[in-house]
């Protein structure tokens, strides 16, 4: 009901299931592509309700604070008089003097803007009376193959996401196919759902961060003001590099390495993990009745022998579903990311100890990103699709053996089988990627001021990942002493926020060295 919308924005005769969307740098000194059309269109705001692309957004949207639009993007920025796609967004209109725009990108690749500052706004002060939703009209953006904007993606059913889990070694391994046969399905669903090969092979990360320059001239403003986090901070990253004299402030919070490969940065996620579990056991052996023991150094051999049985035997759940074992893992990467989840994760593992899995479930669902109706929100799919264009193919050889590292800088998320032969999902995409190693240049030129914050226990991107992207993009560092991946404008920690809300409203960057504790 909700992931589908027919609206199809194409020019002329042009039709979206062509091939070769895929941008490439046009030849030396070439003129760049007019843009002028897509900078200068007027974009009307209007309620939000029709923009729900889920049963929560749904809940969400109804905020009569909020107001949306729709802005037009070319598919393929070689050709922008060809068709066209659009991006969606949510707006939370500034309540004082206005400074511009402010553009948020909460991560992923996949991760929904609209919801997540639709989220903010109905839960958070700072975003609408306080300081940041008085100063800027925050924006949420549905990056091109996600949510409510067009490219659309629908690679896998929701019987597929259910399945997933359980069928693969590693739940932090989501590009794995069971035969090279499996990866050209998947590939085919995913380009029949966008309107071809073409409009599938248009979403990548460069893609985006295009988008992002079309969205800062279309909503008026003549630099460019911008929150990401986790993979935002990638994209981000890209359009600096790209854009960087349209630049006024960057927030980058839970950074990706700029010089890593896809390997290496999967790794990293696995061993910042599993310094979060061991964390986790420390915190919990204080408590005699901890579900993974009182000795922390024992806690992963616990929690594999709460998990392991899973695998045969489900723990029962209300819903019938059951907990499988990758659920159950699933479960402590979410509870671990923040540290208001904490203690809902030890009563998680402590039901599970007396063979019941209803709260590791639903934290489960949290991560995965099913719906309360059983749907799932599509951030798998546009995950695949948006790094199947940014990261190299693996051979199956090479697929398996990256499982098996991740396995092994994480045990105590190793079922204890042998690691089985995978195929790589993108193995089968019609276009090679669009970019090449590293993701980001060393030193990129002309860049304003950032600001990159980084915390030091940090369970999905590790601490030195932001200290490199920092010194890449010649901009100021925050360490943050904590363990939680984002951490920034909650409102929560007066250090972190006044240092962010300062650089932002008034571009005042802090001293070097300059630290908060969580």
């Amino acid at each position: 009901m909700f992931r589908t919308r027919s609206r199809l924005l194409v020019v002329g005769a042009a039709s979206l299931a062509f091939t070769g969307a895929c941008t490439t740098p046009p030849p030396p000194g070439a003129p760049p592509p007019d843009l002028t059309k897509f900078h200068n269109q007027q974009v009307t705001f209007e309620p939000c309700g029709p923009f729900a692309t889920t049963p929560v957004d749904e809940k969400l949207f109804a905020n009569e604070r909020l107001d949306c639009a729709r802005v037009q993007v070319p598919v393929d920025y070689d050709n922008p008089g060809g068709a066209r796609g659009e991006v969606a967004l949510l707006r939370v209109p500034a309540s004082g003097e206005k400074i511009g725009s402010l553009l948020v990108n909460p991560g992923g690749p996949g991760g929904s803007g609209m919801n997540f500052v639709a989220t903010m706004a109905s839960t958070n002060p700072l975003w609408t009376e306080g300081a940041l939703g008085q100063r800027f009209d925050i924006i949420g953006f549905d990056p091109r193959g996600v949510g409510a904007s067009w490219p659309q993606l629908d690679c896998f059913s929701d019987a597929d996401n259910e399945a997933r889990a359980a069928g693969i070694d590693n739940p932090m391994d989501v590009d794995s196919a069971t035969s090279g046969q499996h990866a050209r399905e998947i590939m085919r669903r995913c380009a029949e759902s966008a309107g071809g090969e073409g409009a599938l092979t248009s979403v990548s990360t460069r893609e985006i961060a295009r988008d992002m320059d079309v969205l800062r001239a279309a909503l008026g403003d003549e630099k460019l003001t911008y929150f990401g986090l986790s993979y935002g901070t990638e994209l981000g990253g890209v359009y600096a590099e790209t854009f960087p004299e349209n630049v006024r402030a960057l927030v980058l919070d839970g950074a990706v390495a700029p010089d890593t490969t896809r390997d290496e940065l999967h790794t990293a996620q696995a061993a910042a993990s599993q310094k979060g579990f061991d964390r986790l056991a420390e915190e919990c052996a204080q408590d005699a009745n901890c579900p993974l023991g009182t000795d922390p150094a024992r806690a992963t051999e616990r929690f594999q022998a709460l998990a392991r049985p899973l695998i045969d035997r489900p723990a029962r759940t209300a819903d019938g579903r059951g907990l499988g074992h990758n659920d159950a893992v699933l479960a402590v990467l979410a509870g671990m990311r923040a540290k208001a989840l904490v203690p809902r994760l030890i009563d998680g593992l402590t039901e599970l100890a007396a063979g019941r899995g209803d709260t590791l479930l639903a934290l489960r669902d949290q991560m995965a990103g099913r719906q309360p109706d059983g749907t799932y929100n599509g951030t798998g799919d546009s995950y695949l699709a948006t790094r199947c264009m940014d990261w190299p193919r693996r051979t199956p050889a090479e697929q398996t053996e990256a499982n098996r590292r991740m396995r092994e800088a994480a045990p105590f998320m190793d079922n204890g089988r042998p690691v089985r032969q995978a195929h790589h999902l993108c193995a089968a995409w019609p276009k090679p990627p669009s970019r090449t190693r590293p993701w980001l240049s060393d030193d990129v030129a002309g860049v304003p001021p950032t600001l990159t914050v980084s915390t030091t226990g940090d369970v999905a991107t590790p601490y030195q990942a932001g200290v490199d992207l920092a010194e890449a993009l010649g901009g100021s560092l925050l360490t943050v002493d904590g363990a939680q991946h984002g951490v920034s404008l909650t409102g929560e920690n007066a250090c972190i926020n006044d240092i962010a809300l300062g650089y932002l409203v008034d571009l005042k960057t802090p001293p070097g060295g300059a630290r908060c504790v969580l």
